[in-house]
């Protein structure tokens, strides 16, 4: 990347463009066929979420997923607010603060957020970010099973000099079966009080295994001894309770989870105490008789809850509204998973046994790479290509489905990459250019790659997604042919692609930015150990 020229030009140009571009996109509602009424949704969770809140003093509740930038949510539910659970939270801001909680191991490992690829401690900042903007009350970050972690140290001293309140759990003595020592001073006793005011506690965190769970009880150790009545309940998304276990929105979950070994089950304790069907997953039914136990040991009280779907405060299965839609959108969110975790295995950050699960869990729906659309034109031109002697063992291609079905498809040149191909042969397309027509002249993108090799000494001198459309937005300042095809960035924002090689880091980030969905095939772009990173 030109990192101190192309650094400021992509804050003056591109990031607008980006932000420009969403926005636009939203407000137009073009090219979705909708499944799911997020705002029916939000109406039935507040108020479902109030009703239990009335039998408490403080209601703690767990947020499973992700609080903010759900995106998995927006992909297999077409018409979902991906920030539908922070806005709900926003109806309820006056009686709501929030706890953050993030693994000390998480944070040593440096373990990656996928869909915005950042580490689980830089999402923290960014969560913070995100309440504070919605005017939400964060009330304190806890490392959880602290064990004066070197990395979790440091990031504990971020966040005290910047004003945020922190504090640190150990593991819980007894943990999960001696309930007697776990609910003692012993056990939940020995982690501090977190002091809070609101009668709903929201416990978030970055991503699973973070400890909300055990925050909870803890706090609900810490708030009876205090003679407070406070319950305890979770907010969990997937699996949808009130849908068929094998349904593909349900299965799409456990495609999701693929590195925790998640298993969508029958709640077998909900149908013993209602004789209703309802659909939970193995850990949250594995735990829930000593979670029971815990409860009542706590409380000193029977457990209103007889199954553990009784604790989710879930309607989100009520907001469905062409069950066909999600089910259509489920089964590709379970392909594009299976192509994820391939990348994810020849990375090194899964295990085989992961990537086989990814397979077989697609494979049960009889689903396979072809039912994608944009996988195949993308394997035939890589092949055509091969076969032309237009590129060697390794040849990069990216295919794009437009709004109106067409695929498009790109190939790295020698001026720049196949992702910044794709871009401009489809913005072309939208603008009704000619694909003759050159958006960028040769005399300005030499300069540049010059700039890259003798200058910033870079190996790599072909041109990525984010040098591109930076020479472009500055193009389009003179040339109206440019500018033309650079207002079409609006119209990818939802297309799906496809690319016959390993992403890097920087085209990832700028389809992620534009809103594609892109998969990958699980091969390196060169077979060079660095710069194919």
């Amino acid at each position: 990347m030109l990192y101190n020229i192309v650094k400021l030009l992509k804050i003056m140009h591109l990031k607008k463009i980006c932000v420009k571009i969403v926005k636009e996109n939203k407000e137009k509602g073009e090219y979705m066929k909708l499944g799911f009424d997020s705002k029916k949704y939000l109406d039935e969770q507040s108020k479902f979420i109030l009703e239990r809140v009335d039998n408490y003093d403080k209601l703690y509740l767990e947020f499973g997923g992700k609080l903010l930038f759900d995106m998995h949510a927006k992909r297999v539910l077409p018409g979902y607010d991906a920030n539908a659970k922070i806005k709900l939270l926003q109806k309820l801001k006056e009686k709501v603060e929030v706890i953050i909680c993030i693994y000390a191991g998480d944070i040593e490992r440096n373990k990656i957020r996928g869909d915005f690829g950042i580490t689980y401690d830089m999402d923290v900042f960014k969560i913070i970010d995100d309440l504070r903007a919605y005017e939400l009350e964060v009330n304190s970050v806890v490392i959880t099973r602290y064990d004066n972690q070197p990395s979790a140290t440091i990031f504990m001293n971020k966040l005290e000099r910047r004003g945020i309140k922190v504090y640190t759990h150990q593991s819980t003595k007894g943990y999960p079966t001696d309930v007697d020592t776990i609910v003692s001073e012993e056990g939940y006793g020995k982690n501090p009080y977190i002091e809070t005011s609101k009668p709903i506690v929201v416990v978030t965190a970055p991503g699973p295994g973070s400890g909300k769970l055990a925050t909870c009880l803890s706090q609900l150790y810490h708030e009876n001894k205090r003679g407070i009545e406070v319950g305890y309940s979770k907010f969990e998304t997937f699996p949808v309770w009130n849908v068929p276990l094998k349904h593909p929105l349900n299965i799409a979950y456990e495609s999701a989870t693929v590195d925790l070994k998640d298993v969508n089950m029958i709640d077998s304790y909900h149908f013993d105490a209602y004789g209703k069907i309802a659909v939970n997953y193995n850990r949250d039914i594995e735990t829930f008789p000593v979670l029971r136990r815990i409860i009542e040991r706590i409380t000193g009280e029977e457990s209103v809850f007889k199954s553990p779907t009784d604790m989710g405060v879930n309607q989100v299965g009520f907001g469905i509204i062409d069950d066909e839609i999600v089910q259509e959108a489920s089964r590709q969110e379970i392909i594009r998973r299976y192509f994820k975790t391939g990348c994810e295995y020849k990375k090194g950050y899964v295990d085989l046994e992961t990537y086989q699960r990814a397979k077989l869990i697609m494979e049960e729906l009889d689903l396979g790479p072809s039912n994608r659309k944009v996988v195949i034109p993308a394997r035939e031109r890589s092949n055509k290509l091969k076969e032309e002697g237009l590129c060697g063992d390794i040849c990069s291609v990216v295919a794009l489905e437009m709004p109106d079905g067409t695929v498009i498809t790109g190939r790295t040149t020698d001026l720049m990459d196949a992702p910044a191909s794709a871009i401009l042969n489809a913005i072309k397309y939208q603008a009704k250019i000619d694909d003759e027509l050159h958006l960028i002249a040769q005399v300005t993108l030499e300069p540049i790659m010059k700039l890259k090799s003798e200058s910033l000494g870079s190996k790599i001198v072909i041109l990525d997604a984010e040098e591109i459309l930076i020479a472009l937005s500055i193009s389009a300042v003179t040339n109206p042919v440019a500018k033309l095809a650079l207002n079409r960035l609006q119209d990818l924002t939802g297309c799906q692609a496809h690319t016959t090689t390993i992403l890097s880091a920087n085209n990832e980030h700028i389809f992620r930015k534009l809103e594609i969905e892109v998969t990958s095939e699980a091969i390196y772009s060169s077979n060079s150990l660095y710069d194919s990173k």
